[in-house]
């Protein structure tokens, strides 16, 4: 079992938790990466497809889950989910991206709410995990094409503007993130800097095939100190800090406006 960065292990367990109060059914993810996202979901019982526009990640995906997807209940999809039509892409219970709407210019991240709305069951729902404090932009958003990191308020006006009702916002990773980010910038740097003579597109694609050692990958040693249990005082401090407008991940969950409830 691949051992995983402390910061995306603290976001997989607030998504857990969160999943809990949530009846299985389908879902949509946009820019499974590796497919931590949608392992999760597959374990919990949720069936689905993942949109990609990079071929080599859907071909790791169609390695990892061979047997979801010969037993119907997972397909990766080598396309540009914004361009898929509506009826290929099916309704959903739950429309997923995880660092997907930062690559997206302005016309862009709103014809994505659009599309999530489109393909959405009525009762269905949306969960975006997105780059937050913009005063923390460094050399990883360069190289992964970013075009923004989001605020709080930038979530909830896009959401707004967008059809969508805001029901639930919180950072993620904060402090550890934060922490580390010194560490994290000179090894991105060192190892990925080349990057930045590709394209914005390239670079986009190839942000979810990152192979950074003591960032996006780990000796399996060291799955001693980095899993869910060691971690867990780190998830606890996460969530009383979840209001930090320094925390270097947002969480948000939305719903259509003209039948969201408070909560």
């Amino acid at each position: 079992m691949a051992v995983l960065p402390p910061g995306t292990l603290l976001q997989l367990m607030y998504l857990k938790e969160r999943l809990r109060s949530v009846q299985a059914g389908r879902f949509i993810e946009i820019g499974p990466g590796s497919g931590e996202i949608t392992r999760l979901l597959l374990d919990h019982g949720w069936t689905g497809s993942s949109y990609d526009l990079e071929s080599r990640t859907i071909d790791s995906l169609k390695q990892r889950f061979s047997s979801e997807i010969s037993g119907g209940r997972f397909m990766p999809v080598n396309h540009d989910f914004l361009q898929a039509p509506a009826d290929q892409v099916g309704k959903a219970d739950l429309v997923i991206s995880c660092m997907v709407m930062e690559h997206m210019d302005d016309q862009g991240q709103h014809a994505f709410m659009h599309k999530a709305l489109q393909v959405l069951q009525p009762q269905g729902a949306m969960i975006g995990i997105v780059p937050g404090s913009p005063a923390h932009w460094g050399i990883e958003d360069d190289i992964a094409g970013h075009c923004r990191r989001y605020t709080r308020t930038a979530i909830k006006e896009l959401v707004s503007e967008s059809g969508w009702k805001l029901k639930h916002v919180a950072g993620l990773t904060f402090p550890i993130s934060n922490f580390l980010l010194p560490v994290s910038n000179y090894l991105v740097n060192r190892a990925e800097r080349a990057k930045l003579n590709l394209s914005l597109v390239d670079r986009t694609k190839a942000s979810g095939r990152r192979q950074v050692a003591f960032k996006t990958h780990f000796p399996s040693l060291l799955g001693v100190v980095l899993n869910p249990v060691t971690m867990f005082p780190a998830f606890l401090i996460q969530k009383l800090f979840a209001r930090s407008e320094r925390a270097l991940v947002l969480y948000f969950e939305a719903s259509p406006a003209t039948r969201a409830q408070d909560k």
